[in-house]
């Protein structure tokens, strides 16, 4: 019987002494990458299409065709956004529609009026070409999901959006503000028609990018209040396309040059 629980207590012993061994192995023990292969897989265009996702996905496709290809209005010339130095027909055509979109959801959501809107030169992505404007111009101009906002900015705010402008000398869309360059200082900025006046603020439309310091535009980040409209700035294209039916080649000038 003493021979047996001699037995059993050096039966524990090693158990715990290969559990410590086990234990301190693995709390030691280190992983590492010793190598990374990878294999070229190509893809043949060659490949005969699935006849089942064909089938499926068919009317689907159809479907999309047909809305992007149709005719919303047309378009007595092309227009493009190198036809100008510091505005453009279709920049001007672009900032009235979102300024007349912002102004109709704006007065109706909050009984206020937009005074300017602005958008990016680089958010012009196409051109509006002589003839059909349809639903897939409108994608082609505007392919990405940025919405419309209006923010309410100082007086101050607008004379650094105005700088801005100068500063980069491409062909933002304006409308709503007008101003004079010279000697490369902003002079006679008017909003509305009326002088810029220090002691206010100001409604301006523009993007989501821009609002969250998009091409630096940072003016934007010292907004007062901000409201998001939920309309897409494609849908503001669409939506003028279907209202104007013939696009206008807007070439009033916004800003001029002092001799």
């Amino acid at each position: 019987m003493v021979k047996l629980r001699n037995s059993i207590r050096h039966i524990k012993h090693f158990v715990l002494l290969l559990t410590l061994a086990s234990a301190f192995s693995c709390a030691k023990q280190s992983l590492a990458v010793s190598r990374i292969e990878g294999k070229e897989i190509g893809i043949s265009a060659e490949l005969a299409p699935d006849e089942k996702i064909e089938k499926y996905i068919t009317p689907f496709r159809d479907s999309i065709e047909k809305d992007l290809n149709t005719v919303l209005a047309y378009s007595p010339q092309t227009l493009d956004k190198s036809q100008g130095q510091w505005q453009t027909p279709i920049g001007n055509l672009m900032a009235d529609a979102g300024l007349e979109a912002a102004n109709f959801v704006f007065s109706k959501s909050e009984g206020k009026k937009v005074d300017i809107c602005m958008l990016n030169f680089g958010g012009i992505r196409s051109i509006i070409p002589k003839g059909d404007v349809t639903t897939r111009t409108a994608f082609e101009i505007m392919p990405f999901e940025n919405s419309l906002v209006v923010t309410e900015l100082a007086a101050s705010d607008i004379r650094d959006m105005v700088d801005y402008i100068i500063a980069e000398k491409k062909a933002h869309p304006i409308a709503g503000i007008t101003f004079t360059i010279a000697n490369g200082k902003a002079e006679d900025i008017r909003v509305g028609g009326q002088p810029l006046v220090d002691e206010r603020t100001y409604f301006v439309a523009t993007s989501d990018y821009l609002l969250h310091g998009g091409d630096r535009m940072t003016f934007f980040g010292r907004s007062r209040h901000t409201y998001d409209l939920s309309y897409k700035i494609r849908n503001v294209l669409i939506d003028y396309f279907k209202q104007v039916k013939t696009i206008p080649v807007k070439n009033d000038i916004r800003i001029s040059i002092k001799p």
